[in-house]
């Protein structure tokens, strides 16, 4: 394999996973691990990718488009989402962040009935209102096209009013020391609010989300009761969560 094309082949890992160890790449691409050192040197210093201690960071730092996110992991999603919805019981309060994990739980929710909804995302609003006796309330702001859910300071505003038995929120990614982040800062904001805002806070993410970086950190992690997740997380990610107060529940774990 030609120098150039291997780089191509890193930078790809990269950027499709937001980081990358030098030992998955050595893995992948069956190279010596000084060669993969020269790359990722040679492609840190065309401002390709980052390099870090034992691996390297993507540069890009934009969200993957939702037509991407809808048919990536889908089954995994959907088991997620029916281990989170089944922390709830009738009759609760829930609110319900937006995403194409967020949807998931949004149609597992669909058995339960009478339910109290406070959502920024129009697809679960649409799922969820009129059915088996539920209450939806939409939070207000302005709509963005590219995940049709509403951000900025009117939905902020607007959840500051309510609190709620449980909430579900997704992560743009989970990074190695622990943080929970997201892409944009409007949406770190309102899921910042919602983790504080509902006596359980649940993360749903899958396994891709953890040792990767986004723009934004999110705070209040320290307050999440759950992560959802739908692998058991390696030993250096488990022994990170493990120094937050929250319980770990993977899909098809029966401990």
């Amino acid at each position: 394999m030609l120098a150039e094309e291997r780089q191509n082949q890193i930078l790809s890992m990269v950027n499709s996973r937001g980081s990358v160890s030098i030992t998955e790449i050595q893995r992948k691409l069956k190279v010596s691990r000084e060669t993969v050192r020269r790359d990722l040197l040679l492609l840190a210093e065309r401002n390709r990718l980052r390099k870090t201690h034992g691996g390297a960071l993507s540069l890009e730092r934009n969200e993957p488009e939702i037509e991407v996110r809808q048919v990536t992991n889908v089954e995994g999603k959907r088991a997620m989402g029916r281990l989170a919805a089944s922390l709830v019981p009738d009759g609760a309060s829930v609110i319900l962040a937006s995403g194409t994990t967020m949807q998931s739980v949004a149609d597992a929710l669909l058995t339960r009935e009478g339910l109290t909804i406070f959502t920024n995302n129009i697809s679960s609003c649409s799922k969820l209102v009129g059915h088996n006796k539920n209450r939806v309330y939409m939070l207000g702001g302005e709509v963005q096209p590219a995940n049709g859910a509403t951000l900025g300071r009117d939905a902020t505003t607007m959840l500051t009013h309510y609190f709620a038995d449980f909430v579900f929120i997704g992560a743009g990614a989970i990074s190695p020391a622990g943080w929970l982040m997201d892409y944009t800062r409007e949406e770190g904001e309102l899921h910042s609010l919602m983790l504080q805002s509902a006596r359980t806070p649940v993360v749903v993410a899958d396994h891709t989300k953890f040792n990767r970086y986004a723009p934004v950190r999110v705070d209040n992690f320290d307050k999440v009761t759950h992560l959802v997740t739908d692998r058991r997380p390696d030993p250096a990610t488990a022994a990170t969560l493990a120094n937050l107060p929250l319980e770990l529940l993977v899909v098809g774990s029966e401990d």
